[in-house]
């Protein structure tokens, strides 16, 4: 049975992280609160930009616009897997690193995998996993996330049109809520049109200076608001997963603290009730 003294140290202990793990909540906390409102501006902005290069698809030519024509089958696909540079997050990234490896051995088993791995964990988790890693991008804040959207797509784009890689994939935690987190699949490249629904209008444009430089132009800033809107989604869910972690270690923490309190008053009350026996006993044999 543990001494009184290691009782107390090891209550006084807990104590200490119970303070950290509280302060990491906080901290989490309101980063999410930012994120969300980063989300909320982003999402019916990339939304209704979708809409808009959906609807001008449908009339290109799709021949003559790179990122809109089908190109021959290489073997090869880019994937982009999203994940944190920090741990402490709960099942953030071990989810993340769990279905990029239940892709890799189902969804593209027949395919080489060319991947952007985003965040130290995804790199850690996955750098052995893929077939060549083309780049990574770590010690990403959230300030940042313009920048690291323009990179990525940049590269992938080029790498796309040169006929090196034939699909482009991206992994990521769709934010839902503080508590739920979404793994999402989603196909980044190629560009597929859809088709016009019955009685949908089909009149054509006028385009300035060309059709060609304005889809160029156009579907290179849809695909870097969707890579921002996705790396978005991505720092909320790892700020909400971090709140919540750091939430439940805090309730445990007390929970621990509360057993540990019991467990040293019932061994100081048994250290007096031998003390007691021990001076009676001593009066006795007077």
């Amino acid at each position: 049975m543990a001494t009184l003294h290691e009782i107390k140290q090891r209550i006084s202990s807990v104590k200490n992280t119970q303070k950290i793990t509280r302060a990491m909540k906080m901290v989490a906390a309101a980063k999410l609160k930012r994120a969300q409102q980063s989300i909320t501006l982003a999402r019916p902005y990339a939304h209704k930009m979708r809409d808009l290069v959906n609807n001008l698809a449908m009339r290109a030519d799709g021949e003559s616009t790179p990122l809109l024509a089908k190109h021959a089958e290489t073997g090869r696909i880019g994937l982009i897997v999203i994940a944190s540079d920090r741990g402490l997050c709960g099942a953030f990234n071990s989810s993340i690193g769990n279905a990029a490896k239940s892709h890799l051995q189902t969804t593209f088993e027949d395919k080489e995998v060319e991947m952007t791995l985003v965040g130290k964990r995804a790199v850690e988790m996955l750098r052995k996993q893929a077939d060549t890693v083309k780049a990574t991008h770590t010690d990403t804040h959230d300030s940042e996330l313009h920048r690291v959207s323009n990179e990525i797509v940049d590269s992938v784009v080029a790498a796309y049109v040169n006929g090196e890689i034939e699909e482009v994939y991206c992994l990521y935690n769709e934010f839902k809520s503080a508590i739920n987190q979404n793994v999402t699949l989603e196909r980044v490249l190629p560009f597929e049109a859809p088709e016009p629904t019955e009685g949908e209008s089909t009149t054509d444009y006028l385009y300035e200076p060309s059709e060609d430089d304005v889809f160029e132009a156009l579907l290179d800033r849809h695909l870097k608001i969707q890579m921002h809107r996705m790396l978005a989604e991505s720092a909320a869910s790892e700020h909400g997963a971090r709140m919540t972690a750091m939430d439940s270690a805090t309730t445990n923490a007390g929970e621990m603290i509360d057993r540990l309190t019991l467990e040293y008053n019932r061994a100081r009350q048994s250290a007096i009730t031998t003390e007691l026996i021990e001076v009676v006993s001593g009066a006795e044999a007077l």
